[in-house]
C-alpha cells in the first residue's frame, strides 16, 4: 500500500512539472522518461517534450523542442560541422549525410538542402559583400565560398596550394571587413593560412604548441569587430582548452580566456560571444571573456564529447558535445552537437 502511495505521489509530481510548461535542464533529465518514447531505430515517437530553461541571470534561454526535423520526421543525419543564420533568419546546418548543407526556417521547418559540393562543411560563417550574402565552408580539404542559391563562386583547394604552404585539414574559416579569407588547418598543422578575396596567398602563421600565439587544433575562426575600428581574429585554440586573440595580420595580441572545455566554434552578438565546448557545454563571455552563462551544462561526464550518443539518451537541454552554434539577430542561438543522429537545438532568448 506504502509502495503504491509513492507511486501515485511521483505520477503527480510529474504531471505537476509538465504542466508547468518549462523546466529546468536538470528537472527536465529527471522526468525525461514521462515525455518521450521511441521507436525501433531511436527516433522520437512523442514530440510532446516540454521546454526547458537553461543559462544563468541575464542570459536565460528556453529549448524548442523538437526544432529542425526533415521529411518524414527523420534526424538531420550525422553532424561534425557548423550552423549559420541569413539576414532572413534562415538557419544553414551543415551535416556528413544525404542532406548535405540544410536548409530551415526559424521554426524549424526544412527548406532546401544545398548540393553535393557543400558536404561536410565543417565549420562555416556567413558575410554580406555588396549587398548579397556567401556562406563559406571549410570541409577539410577545400574551403568553398557559395551564394545563397547553391553556386559555387569560388574554391581553394589546400593541396594546390605553392609548395610549404598547403593545408589538409581545414576546420574552420573566416573572413575579415577587407574580404581576405583565414583558414585553420585544425586537424592538420593547426597554421593559419590568409588570402586575399581572390584566394591568393597572403601569409601563413602559427605552429603546433601550447605557447602563446601555437595552437594544439585550431578548431574555430571568427572575425570579432565589435570594436569596429580594429577588427580582431579569434582562435577557437581546442586541445589548449582557451581563446587566442590576433590582429588581421597574424600577430598574436593575448590569450582571451582558458581553462575552457576544449572550444570548437565561435558566434558574437552585440557585446557577446557564445562558445561551443566540446565537453557538454555552452558559455556566453562578455566583452572582457568573462563567463556570464553557462548553457545546457551536462552533468554526465561519460557523455562529454562522444559522437554516438542515441536519441534515447539525449536530454531536453542538455548538450552532449557542442561543435557548432551560431546567435540570430535576436540573440537566440542553435547548438549543433557532434552527434552520429544528428542534433540541432534552438535556445529562444528569455526577454
Amino acid at each position: 500500500m506504502i509502495n503504491k502511495m509513492k507511486q501515485v505521489s511521483k505520477a503527480f509530481a510529474t504531471c505537476g512539472l509538465l504542466l508547468a510548461g518549462t523546466l529546468s535542464a536538470h528537472d527536465a533529465a529527471e522526468h525525461r522518461s514521462s515525455e518521450y518514447s521511441f521507436d525501433t531505430r531511436g527516433h522520437a515517437t512523442n514530440t510532446s517534450i516540454v521546454p526547458v530553461q537553461t543559462g544563468s541571470a541575464g542570459f536565460m534561454f528556453n529549448t524548442v523542442p523538437g526544432w529542425g526535423k526533415i521529411p518524414n520526421n527523420d534526424y538531420i543525419g550525422s553532424t561534425h560541422g557548423s550552423v549559420v543564420v541569413d539576414k532572413q533568419g534562415l538557419v544553414y546546418v551543415s551535416t556528413d549525410g544525404p542532406n548535405n548543407l540544410a536548409v530551415f526556417n526559424s521554426d524549424g521547418k526544412f527548406v532546401k538542402s544545398f548540393g553535393k559540393h557543400t558536404k561536410r562543411f565543417h565549420g562555416m560563417t556567413i558575410v554580406e559583400s555588396n549587398g548579397e550574402e556567401f556562406i563559406y565552408g571549410a570541409s577539410m580539404s577545400k574551403v568553398v565560398k557559395v551564394n545563397l542559391k547553391s553556386e559555387a563562386v569560388l574554391t581553394l583547394e589546400g593541396a594546390k596550394q605553392t609548395k610549404g604552404n598547403q593545408w589538409k585539414r581545414a576546420t574552420a574559416v573566416a573572413v575579415a571587413p577587407n574580404g581576405d579569407i583565414y583558414i585553420a588547418d585544425g586537424y592538420g598543422s593547426s597554421r593559419i593560412f590568409q588570402y586575399n578575396s581572390k584566394g591568393e596567398f597572403i601569409r601563413t602563421f602559427g605552429i603546433r604548441g601550447k605557447k602563446d600565439g601555437q595552437f594544439v587544433t585550431s578548431h574555430g575562426l571568427i572575425i570579432d569587430s565589435r570594436n569596429p575600428e580594429k577588427p580582431v581574429l579569434l582562435v577557437a585554440d581546442r586541445e589548449n582548452r582557451r581563446l587566442q586573440v590576433f590582429d588581421l595580420n597574424g600577430k598574436f595580441i593575448k590569450v582571451a580566456v582558458s581553462g575552457l572545455r576544449r572550444p570548437c566554434a565561435l558566434s558574437i552578438w552585440k557585446d557577446y560571444v557564445a562558445v561551443a565546448e566540446l565537453e557538454g557545454r555552452v558559455v556566453i563571455l562578455d566583452k572582457d571573456f568573462k563567463i556570464v552563462s553557462k548553457l545546457g551544462d551536462n552533468p554526465n561526464k561519460k557523455q562529454w564529447a562522444k559522437f554516438p550518443i542515441a536519441p534515447k539518451d539525449w536530454n531536453e537541454g542538455i548538450f552532449t558535445s557542442p561543435h557548432g552554434c551560431s546567435f540570430d539577430k535576436d540573440g537566440n542561438i542553435y547548438v549543433m552537437d557532434w552527434n552520429k543522429w544528428g542534433r540541432v537545438t534552438k535556445l529562444k532568448k528569455s526577454k
